[in-house]
């Protein structure tokens, strides 16, 4: 794990400590509402998650290519052959081009 990635798991950490304490402090304003549940679960994913990351392998290095320089996919913003989407569904919304009349 790099320095920078130790610093930032730190700095979140910190961050999720500083939203717990809110959190309660919210709970003795408010009581135990619905929304300060929600708060109190969403602080919690956020825990779950950092610890998450804490366990992840290293993420792996950007692709370089052969002449040293980052490993670019151009990826064109001319459009789709549309015969691409032939009998395909849009979800919840049925194939392209058909009409449900």
């Amino acid at each position: 794990m790099t320095t920078r990635m130790t610093t930032e798991l730190t700095e979140l950490r910190r961050s999720i400590g500083q939203l717990k304490h809110c959190v309660d402090a919210l709970r003795s304003d408010f009581g135990d509402t619905s929304a300060v549940r929600r708060l109190a679960n969403d602080v919690e994913r956020l825990e779950i998650d950092a610890v998450d990351l804490t366990e992840a392998p290293t993420p792996p290095k950007p692709r370089v290519s052969v002449d040293g320089k980052p490993d670019v996919v151009v990826v064109p913003d001319t459009p789709y052959d549309r015969n691409l989407w032939l009998d395909a569904d849009d979800e919840g919304v049925g194939g392209v081009g058909r009409h449900g009349h």
